[in-house]
């Protein structure tokens, strides 16, 4: 096995994670905020959609008890897009939804992130998406937070 071996797998692993956390912002994004982040990255480079954007279903499953069996819980709505810049760059893009423009936004965001020479522009960009789900996050700790309850038990002197 060459010794360089690790070192690639972990490059790629990394990346991998760090395109996933791109996607996951463009993702959680609104289609506004995905258009001020594209704005910011202006000029944009030449692209053509791979896969038009189009709307399907997907099937949502359920386990009771978060571990038990699954089950067909339901239906919900999904876009999807796919795109590929002049460059050769593709990019993809899953949402909920019916939203049309908001995933071919992020399969363009997602395109344009992987070209290295974007690649930190892209991420600037998507910042403000990620300030957003962070103050989400610490505000709905604290609401949980505040619902807390200790419980103890009192030891009897019988023992």
């Amino acid at each position: 096995m060459n010794e360089t071996s690790p070192d690639i797998h972990r490059q790629v692993q990394t990346s991998l994670k760090a395109r996933q956390a791109a996607m996951r912002l463009c993702a959680h994004a609104s289609r506004v905020e995905l258009d001020r982040a594209l704005a910011v990255l202006a000029p944009l480079p030449a692209h053509t959609p791979l896969r038009p954007a189009q709307t399907g279903l997907v099937m949502l499953q359920g386990r009771i008890g978060g571990d038990g069996a699954p089950f067909n819980l339901g239906e919900a709505s999904t876009s999807r897009a796919t795109i590929r810049l002049a460059s050769g760059e593709i990019g993809f893009a899953y949402h909920l939804g019916r939203d049309l423009a908001k995933a071919n936004a992020a399969a363009l965001l997602d395109a344009l992130w992987q070209d290295e020479g974007r690649r930190e522009a892209v991420s600037k960009a998507l910042q403000p998406v990620a300030a957003r789900l962070q103050a989400e996050a610490a505000t709905t700790a604290r609401q949980t937070a505040a619902t807390k309850v200790n419980f103890f038990t009192m030891v009897r002197g019988e023992d």
